[in-house]
């Protein structure tokens, strides 16, 4: 497996992260709602901080913080910063999210968390904190976001579509309302397998819209317009 993944402004190194780099993340780092008055920045799970990478290069966010409960991954994430073009406003943290304490409250936190449950745990113990719910659950999530948002702050996320239903449910328990759900099919013919789904203090109707990834074997040109600043 490659060690790092080039995108047109900059390079992340994953070798040491547990999970790489993936289509989950770069479908959230491109389509999270940024409106330019972004003061702060969280992204919770960074891994090897490709998402935050993304919306550095999206946003003018004076700072933007990745935290992992992952050692290696959190290193990781903090070279790959070091190295980019948004060094100075980027800082990552070894830290779970029960243990961390925000300096200040967030326009935007951004999540691409472990959804799986303990029956299909992975032995590699690195990955199954990354990909199982048991580290970092969406009650958790929501609750720190409802918290930590600023009044006019969003949370953003990916997870299975499948767990969609779930995810409105545990985030109205805090408070937070959806503003904009895009379902995600792989191609055209199959249901959709995976939501990103934006939330905010605010109660609104939520605007729904349809990604499709490919077609004929071929990425589709919606999809090629989301990811063109970032893919080669």
């Amino acid at each position: 497996m490659e060690n790092s993944f080039r995108f047109r402004q900059f390079e992340v190194r994953h070798a040491r992260s547990a999970l790489k780099v993936g289509t989950d993340a770069v479908l959230l780092g491109a389509s999270a709602t940024v409106r330019g008055d972004e003061r702060s920045i969280l992204d919770i799970g960074t891994g090897s901080g490709v998402i935050a990478l993304m919306l550095a290069q999206r946003s003018q966010a004076g700072l933007i913080t990745g935290i992992d409960i992952d050692p290696p991954s959190a290193e990781e994430a903090a070279l790959n910063f070091s190295l980019s073009p948004w060094r100075d406003r980027l800082q990552a943290v070894c830290t779970a999210l029960s243990d961390f304490v925000p300096g200040n409250k967030y326009d935007l936190i951004v999540s691409n968390p472990p959804y799986y449950d303990s029956s299909l745990r992975n032995p590699d113990a690195r990955k199954a904190a990354a990909r199982h719910s048991d580290t970092l659950d969406l009650a958790s999530l929501c609750s720190f976001s409802s918290e930590w948002l600023s009044s006019c702050g969003r949370m953003s996320t990916i997870l299975p579509e499948d767990r969609l239903t779930s995810l409105i449910r545990t985030a109205a328990s805090f408070g937070l309302t959806p503003f904009r759900i895009m379902h995600v099919r792989t191609t055209a013919a199959k249901a959709p397998s995976r939501a990103v789904a934006e939330f905010s203090l605010f109660r609104a109707d939520p605007s729904e819209e349809y990604l499709t990834l490919t077609e004929n074997g071929r990425k589709t040109l919606e999809y090629t317009r989301l990811t063109e600043d970032f893919y080669l």
